[in-house]
């Protein structure tokens, strides 16, 4: 290794001075996510006791063990993937790697907030609980769908939609705007069929139907919408230590009452991902470390810009490769 005289190489600088750090949402999940990082880490233990705490029941058996059923009920999955994403956040701040922008997509901006330092872990984690409860009780059962579309622009994606409510005079819109290569549409279940089928006739390689338990980001969530309204307008939002990049605006947030403002109205609004990760790449020199389970961030990424340098954190091997490949000395 040259000498730098004791100086740190400007290379190693940037990494530990430019880290956005994401949060994954809905469907990261898996049984045993989290173990290993309570087993190894007491920052992690500890999350998954004041989550245990907070919700009154054992969230952290759950996320160690399982069952794969249970975890996939949206009341459930959202409080469990919260909790493993903060206490990986945890993790990484014992090791002195801290971000300095935050974004999560969807239910992943409530771990953002946390790490924000806007919004507490107890109080988010019963809230995204609620959530999950709320936006799988908006809509009857059958009653509405959600597509992946694969390759066909977001503007032609969108444009198939609003052609397929026009002629169906049903519900259905663009909800997540999660790569070029990648648009989630959502709605009542014969607008998504037919926006479904003009998305393939404009040339998308492939539309996939989603198997979810409720129609997200799209105008039948208004009343889940409403009622998380009312709960978030009762807790506590402090101003963040640093920016949070909003889903629903793609915009860097730093005001408590935007942030709450802007976790009511991503319920019935779109992620818009691309923009929101656009916007963090043009903060400068960043690497992005994605923190929670999986590497579904990771992977859209790839999408996104694959010259950016984007890792994930989920336990123990994964955060010792993390350090590497941001060429971090801790």
């Amino acid at each position: 290794m040259a000498d730098t005289g004791g100086r740190e190489p400007a290379n190693l600088r940037r990494a530990m001075n430019q880290l956005a750090f994401l949060f994954p949402g809905q469907n990261s999940q898996y049984a045993g996510m989290g173990r290993e990082l309570a087993e190894k880490f007491p920052a992690a233990r500890r999350t998954f006791e004041e989550a245990d705490e907070a919700l009154g029941f054992s969230i952290s058996k759950l996320c160690f063990q399982g069952p794969e059923e249970q975890l996939k009920l949206t009341e459930f999955q959202q409080p469990a993937i919260c909790t493993v994403s903060v206490a990986a956040l945890r993790v990484l701040a014992e090791r002195g790697i801290t971000p300095q922008w935050v974004a999560g997509h969807s239910l992943g901006e409530y771990a953002a907030n946390v790490a924000a330092g806007a919004l507490s872990f107890a109080d988010a984690v019963r809230t995204v609980r609620s959530r999950g409860r709320f936006m799988q009780e908006a809509v009857p059962a059958g009653k509405g769908a959600m597509a992946a579309v694969l390759g066909l622009s977001s503007e032609e994606t969108a444009r198939a939609c609003d052609d397929a409510a026009a002629e169906t005079q049903k519900i259905v819109s663009a909800a997540n705007f999660n790569s070029p290569e990648q648009t989630v549409i959502s709605g009542e279940a014969p607008g998504v069929e037919r926006a479904a089928e003009l998305c393939k006739e404009r040339g998308a390689k492939r539309v996939v139907m989603l198997q979810v338990s409720a129609p997200f980001h799209c105008a039948l969530m208004q009343p889940a919408q409403d009622r998380l309204a009312e709960l978030l307008r009762g807790l506590s939002f402090a101003a963040p230590k640093l920016p949070v990049a909003v889903n629903v605006d793609a915009a860097l947030v730093t005001d408590p009452d935007q942030l709450r403002d802007a976790l009511i109205r991503q319920v019935t609004g779109a992620v818009r991902w691309v923009d929101s990760i656009r916007l963090l790449i043009a903060q400068g020199p960043v690497a992005f470390v994605e923190a929670g389970p999986g590497k579904v961030l990771s992977g859209l990424m790839r999408q996104i810009d694959r010259g950016q340098t984007c890792v994930n954190v989920e336990d123990e091997a994964s955060l010792e490769r993390a350090i590497q490949s941001l060429g971090m000395r801790v």
